[in-house]
């Protein structure tokens, strides 16, 4: 059964960040922002001028008490110390902001927004570093890669995933989703476009996946300057609307979120970890189906024609459409966030095996 945090906003939730700290910061529609102790209670409920939904938020990694919130064309810097007012703004965005993502150095932040473009700030500068744009429509993700504060990952509503350097203007590595899903498809059969929404990068920084449209999770592997497709598989059966790595240093635990109202939890470790090191025939690889004895469930998967026999190790029916998950450690115990169309965040345990 989920816990509930409760009387922390009047409107739907839209995104969540944890601190290292333990702090929760919730956003939701109207401009409401909300932070909590790692217990659920409300701690503050500070009102940021505008009254434009409150895209995403997330604390700085080295600073814990710094909090960047996105709303409207706007990225507030809040101090949760005194949140009578923010520290700083930026307003270098043409478009409504869908993503933040700061560096684990603490020097860069990037913002996604509707125009697709990805604005690079430099926080020790408080100026425009560079702005990335590549992506032709809705950019939904722009993660940093950790342990590489100079790279990222990005994907958007063009069906692209993208892979950069900041050295550079152009990505280093383009995959379209698009291309595959033309490759998947038979005659008189049609497809849900592969519309990019989530994007999450693992610990190790090598390993990331994305959630689209189609219902698909995919996994990659970076390579040097470029990624490969480890494995495809269906998750949900409407759109992906979040994926999320747990912050494991040795296994790679990814929970996903979808408009069908399920959320999952999948261990995806087994078939990593046949591909420590770069295989230039990826294609044939066998994949190991979780709990499976029978040589029947082991097979040769193609990526594109996906159909990587995978099973969730946690299936949560939680009913709403999820609009953001997050990972906390709560009371030593492993939980899950969820923000939905609801005014409370639901908290489930994980309880790897």
């Amino acid at each position: 059964m989920a816990e509930r945090w409760t009387n922390g906003h009047s409107s739907s939730i839209l995104c969540l960040n944890v601190s290292k700290d333990g702090l929760v910061a919730s956003g939701a529609e109207g401009g409401e922002l909300t932070i909590w102790s790692k217990e659920g209670s409300r701690i503050e409920q500070p009102w940021l001028q505008k009254a434009d939904d409150v895209t995403c938020v997330v604390f700085s990694p080295i600073c814990p008490s710094l909090l960047y919130t996105s709303h409207g064309e706007t990225v507030s810097v809040l101090d949760i110390r005194c949140l009578k007012e923010p520290v700083e703004s930026f307003h270098v965005n043409e478009e409504e902001i869908n993503y933040l993502s700061v560096n684990e150095t603490g020097t860069l932040l990037a913002v996604a927004d509707d125009s697709g473009a990805i604005k690079i700030i430099d926080l020790e500068s408080k100026k425009l570093n560079r702005c990335l744009n590549r992506h032709s429509n809705i950019c939904t993700s722009a993660v940093f890669r950790p342990q590489r504060p100079q790279c990222l990952v990005s994907c958007g509503l063009d069906m692209k995933v993208m892979l950069w350097n900041l050295q550079k203007t152009r990505p280093l590595w383009i995959k379209n989703l698009q291309e595959e899903e033309i490759e998947d498809q038979s005659a008189g059969q049609l497809f849900n476009p592969p519309l990019v929404h989530s994007l999450s990068v693992s610990t190790c920084g090598n390993i990331f996946g994305c959630g689209a449209e189609d219902g698909k999770i995919r996994i990659f592997r970076v390579i040097g300057t470029k990624f490969e497709p480890e494995m495809a598989f269906k998750g949900h059966s409407l759109g992906v609307s979040q994926v999320c790595f747990l912050p494991e240093a040795e296994a790679y635990w990814l929970v996903t979120g979808g408009n069908d109202g399920k959320v999952l939890l999948w261990n995806v470790s087994n078939d990593l970890a046949k591909q420590k090191s770069p295989v230039k025939n990826i294609h044939r690889r066998k994949i190991r189906m979780p709990n499976s004895t029978k040589k029947a469930d082991k097979i040769n998967a193609d990526f594109t024609n996906e159909r990587v026999p995978i099973s969730p190790e946690l299936t949560i029916e939680h009913g709403e459409k999820v609009n953001w998950i997050s990972y906390a450690e709560i009371k030593g115990s492993r939980r899950v966030l969820v923000a939905d169309q609801t005014s409370s965040i639901s908290v489930y345990p994980v309880a790897e095996s």
